[in-house]
């Protein structure tokens, strides 16, 4: 046993002690409606390894609004930043409330929201919409990706790099890569929820990996993206009670990334006393 084991015995301590590298947090969970005590407890347990937590949909904007601020507040304690989903985006977009949007996103204590386009048409250009939320203290990411498109194809690949290169031009913090919560027939995903690794690899080219999130709900999509990328690829959409699961998988603590993801160390001989 090393002295600072012998001295300290935490989990931290222990994992370094393994090799396992000290990875800043590159997943964003997401609240699709959870109660407030689950979200606060895994805020709790797990705050450390979450880059953003997305609350998702319009969920939070029905919810009992102390119940949302309850959530706010919890991940403010724990320095988690915060993110809205492009759901409300595209709809106060739509219906001409985007400053009443951005307006309400600051005031709960929102550092950022995310734009898309995924059903509804897109009238402003990025540099509109950067400025409006920036005038309200907020930064923007931007998803690409139709919700109801289907699979991307090579055209649409490109469409979109040179649409999040815009984006990027004008002041967005990343690019976001539309899986919705299925990861099949959508985006990256083909009918059998198989990764376009082609594209997948155009968008980490045109954009860079730091700043190029790929949702991934589901454990496959999770694994195929972290296999192929390493364990700095940054993910989003993952549910809150899966965090740890990618995580662990992420630092080569998992049996199936065991071999691939966590560097090989000398094994020292054993002492049996």
């Amino acid at each position: 046993m090393t002295e600072t084991l012998k001295q300290r015995a935490t989990t931290r301590d222990f994992v370094k002690s393994l090799g396992v590298p000290d990875l800043p947090p590159l997943t964003s969970p997401f609240d699709p409606g959870y109660d407030v005590a689950t979200v606060v407890s895994h805020i709790e347990q797990s705050g450390g390894l979450i880059s953003r937590l997305k609350l998702s949909m319009c969920c939070w904007l029905i919810a009992d609004e102390a119940a949302t601020r309850a959530k706010i507040a919890a991940a403010k304690h724990h320095h988690v930043p915060l993110v809205t989903g492009g759901g409300p985006f595209e709809i106060a977009k739509d219906r001409g409330r985007l400053e009443d949007y951005f307006e309400l996103c600051a005031g709960l204590g929102i550092d950022r929201i995310e734009a898309g386009h995924g059903f509804t048409e897109m009238r402003h250009t990025p540099g509109q919409i950067v400025r409006l939320a920036e005038s309200f203290g907020l930064s923007v990411q931007m998803e690409l990706g139709e919700k109801h498109g289907g699979a991307f194809t090579d055209r649409v690949v490109a469409e979109l790099i040179s649409m999040g290169l815009d984006w990027l031009d004008a002041g967005a913090e990343c690019i976001v890569v539309e899986a919705r919560e299925s990861a099949q027939q959508v985006g990256l995903f083909d009918d059998s929820g198989h990764l376009n690794f082609d594209a997948a690899e155009a968008f980490a080219q045109a954009f860079g990996m730091g700043r190029t999130v790929f949702e991934a709900p589901n454990k496959r999509s999770q694994f195929d993206f972290l296999n192929h990328f390493g364990n700095e690829v940054h993910l989003s959409n993952v549910r809150l009670e899966e965090l740890l699961r990618v995580e662990i998988y992420r630092r080569g603590l998992h049996s199936d990334a065991y071999g691939s993801l966590l560097q090989p160390l000398p094994v020292p001989e054993l002492v049996v006393p």
